[in-house]
């Protein structure tokens, strides 16, 4: 997989797309504090996340750990799965095929074969596209083993971008702080400008062994 991450070298210096307007909020997300335990930035009045089936990522009390970090907008919405590997198979093209309405949120959830779980949040609809996308409410998350949410740092805009071969969450000199093959067979995550993350993974580059996109019904 080293190969394929080579094709990627610098980012551009600038966004090659304006964040799309359609089903957006009018204001994007403040750039945080990032890294922190997820515990001391969680909101004061919680978002309870509210999954309509079982994740097979995700335990209960993971789920609901999760819920205080996304927008409060979304407080109390179930939330449907609209792609899971374990249903729909692997393929970058399916999940943008199952992908929900423009500007409707989603919630990217993984784990890899040594059983870690991470993800991110983006804004919008993930789908293909000419260049990055989203908004600073966007972010990456992790738990290992506890849950670390890591918030766009106002650096840049290199929120999503994904074409057939590639899905990239977060960018920067030529690093993401998230990114997944056409095959969602593979991935790898780097501390990346966005967010200012860590590690998603034990390891740089990873195999998934579950994916799921889950949006608000």
């Amino acid at each position: 997989m080293r190969g394929l991450r080579a094709r990627y070298h610098l980012l551009p210096d600038q966004d090659e797309e304006q964040p799309m307007g359609c089903g957006e909020p009018a204001g994007e997300g403040q750039p945080g504090q990032e890294g922190a335990p997820a515990a001391a930035l969680a909101l004061a009045e919680p978002c309870r996340l509210v999954l309509s089936t079982p994740s097979s990522i995700l335990r209960d009390r993971e789920v609901q750990e999760l819920g205080p970090h996304l927008p409060p907008r979304l407080m109390e919405q179930p939330w449907r799965l609209l792609y899971c590997t374990r249903r729909d198979g692997f393929s970058l093209r399916t999940l943008y095929r199952c992908g929900g309405q423009p500007g409707c949120p989603a919630l990217l959830l993984i784990r890899d074969t040594e059983a870690q779980a991470f993800g991110a949040f983006s804004a919008t609809t993930i789908r293909c596209s000419n260049g990055f996308y989203g908004t600073g409410e966007t972010f990456l998350f992790s738990f290992s083993p506890e849950l670390k949410v890591f918030r766009w740092t106002g650096r840049n805009n290199f929120f999503v971008k994904g074409d057939v071969d590639l899905l990239m969450v977060g960018g920067g000199s030529g690093r993401f702080g998230l990114w997944l093959d056409g095959d969602l067979h593979h991935g790898g995550s780097h501390p990346c400008e966005t967010f200012d993350n860590e590690t998603l993974s034990p390891r740089e580059e990873f195999c998934i062994q579950d994916l799921e996109v889950w949006c608000p019904a």
